[in-house]
Parts: structure tokens; sequence; C-alpha cells
């Protein structure tokens, strides 16, 4: 035994961890085919270099890629119940956030933080698609009230990412109490006169787009984002006509006058660094200026032109969660 366990199982385990190494250097554009290098693709932030295919990007590398120096603080989340239904399916809802929180080292779907942008402080929320296809319930409500609570506290600007399929079914009703508990934490931003941005990633539906995904003063969409409320097949099969091609995509809900701006996610922190400077100092000038010549915080900016994205096929998992 003593000859089996020191000389066969570590050959053996040092193949196979071998092997999985090589399989994880590369990864294949899902657009064009190409592989890139884990280490390419990384210092692109998940992009293709070949097709400017927008991969997802994994939740902290957005946050470390959008702060300065990529220095930020977390703010705590109050706690909500697990699970307040009792809810099962395959298996117990609670050994389903076990699983998830496992497997992403993250409490639920969202993540609230505070730095710094070009040295103007903001408050950031962040869904996390990874968990449980960042999915809208309680903990991601509980999430966003605090965070525009936080931005009203600290008199900062909240800018949100947006990643979604939709409201969480094992959370019921209590999931779709959210969505006006959330435009409401919006509303209230708003009437303190401080910026709310929204940033619209793949993919953004469900309850999530018909809520507070969509009352950003700006709205900004990465290429080639799905962004919509019902998914494609649903719709088709309702109103019993084709969908014009490329229908809930970002460039199409630009075209039609969905979404401000779509800019490249090279681009994104430099655009949001201008707009934070431009809102902001726009709501310093109105404290001192007549009602009658006051801009308002919402009032478009002069939109950048939209980057040539490449047109990807439907994520089956996400667009089976909006469709559902």
């Amino acid at each position: 035994m003593n000859w089996l366990t020191n000389m066969v199982r570590p050959k053996i385990s040092t193949l196979w961890k071998k092997r999985d190494t090589a399989e994880n250097l590369w990864q294949k554009c899902k657009n064009c085919g190409e592989m890139i290098f884990h280490r390419d693709l990384a210092a692109a932030q998940n992009v293709c270099p070949s097709c400017n295919h927008h991969m997802r990007l994994p939740a902290r590398d957005r946050l470390t890629n959008l702060f300065d120096g990529g220095n930020f603080d977390e703010i705590e989340v109050p706690d909500v119940p697990t699970d307040p239904l009792g809810f099962r399916d395959q298996k117990k809802y609670t050994d389903r956030i076990k699983e998830y929180r496992n497997k992403t080292g993250e409490k639920d779907a969202f993540l609230v933080c505070t730095g710094a942008l070009d040295a103007q402080p903001i408050v950031v929320a962040l869904q996390n698609f990874a968990f449980m296809g960042g999915s809208l319930g309680m903990a991601a409500g509980e999430s966003i009230v605090t965070a525009a609570a936080e931005a009203v506290t600290r008199k900062s600007p909240l800018i949100l990412f947006a990643a979604s399929g939709g409201a969480r079914m094992q959370e019921g009703i209590l999931s779709l109490m959210q969505m006006p508990r959330t435009t409401i934490a919006v509303q209230r931003l708003k009437e303190a006169g401080l910026p709310y941005i929204v940033v619209l990633t793949d993919p953004t539906t469900g309850g999530v787009t018909a809520s507070y995904a969509m009352l950003g003063d700006i709205q900004i969409a990465e290429p080639g984002a799905l962004i919509g409320f019902a998914g494609q097949r649903v719709i088709e099969q309702t109103i019993r006509e084709h969908l014009p091609d490329g229908f809930q995509r970002a460039e199409y809900l630009y075209d039609h006058g969905m979404v401000d701006m779509v800019v490249h996610r090279h681009e994104m922190r430099g655009t949001l660094s201008r707009i934070v400077r431009l809102l902001m100092d726009k709501g310093a000038a109105a404290i001192s200026t007549p009602a009658t010549d006051v801009v308002p915080a919402s009032a478009p900016v002069s939109t950048m032109p939209v980057p040539q994205a490449a047109n990807e096929d439907n994520d089956p998992r996400a667009e089976k969660d909006a469709a559902e």
C-alpha cells in the first residue's frame, strides 16, 4: 500500500493537473473562434482582439479596472432571510445558495463599493451574473437600497452595472417586491440631485430591465449586450411575427432611442469619468443658479460614436432565464 500511495497516485494526479492547466491557458472566442491566451485576454478586459466581441467580465475584475489604482472599499449590506418561502426544486434553495457562495466566493449577486474614479468619489453597485444569473432577490434589493442611501450620505453619484436573467423565482413575490423598492431608492437619489448612471452589460433582462436598470439619468450599454424584458422566442410566439436581426442587442436599442450610448469596454472608464464630472458640475451649479436657468441633471450628453460590435448568437442559458 505504501508503494501504491507514494508512487502511483502522485503520478496520476500530476498528469491530471497538467491537463487541466493546459486547457485553462487558452479560451476560444464564441464569435470568431480565435484561441486567445489567457493573459492576453485578461489584459484586454475579456474583449476579443480579433473581432471586438465582448465576453463576460468577472465582477471583481470590472471593479479593479474602474477604480483608481484598482482600490475600493466594500460596503456591508444588511442580512436578509436566506430561504423565506422554504423553496425546493431539484434541490433546496439553501443548498443552491451555499453552492454559489462556494463557487463565486461572494455572499450574493451584488457588490456595493465606494472609491475614486479619476479622484472623483463614487458609489458603485455591481450585479454579478456568475451568482445565480445575477437574479434579483431580497439580498439584491437590499444592496441597491444600501447603495443609494450611501450615495446620498456621501453626496456622490451612483454607478450601477446591470447583468441579470431577471427576478429570482425561488423567492417568488418577495423577489418581485424588490422592483418597486429599488425604484423608490433611485427616486430618493434623484431627489437629492445626485446622478444615477446605469451600465447595461450582457445580459440584462426580465424584472431588472423593468425597474432600476432603465431608470438612469444616463443609460450606457456595452457592445452586443442582450437587453430586454421578455425573451425573443416569447415575443415572437406572442405577436406571431419574426423579429428583426439584432433585436434586443445594444446597437439596435441605441438606434431606437432606448440607450444613450454604446461604449467599448476599453473606453468605459474614461466615459464614466467625463459623465460624472459633467453631471456633478451641473449639480453644483444648480445650487447657485436661478431655477429658470437650471439644466436638469438628466439632460442627455453628446453621444459617442457607436463602435462596431460582433453579432453573436444569444446565450441559450441567459435567453432561457429571460424568457421564463
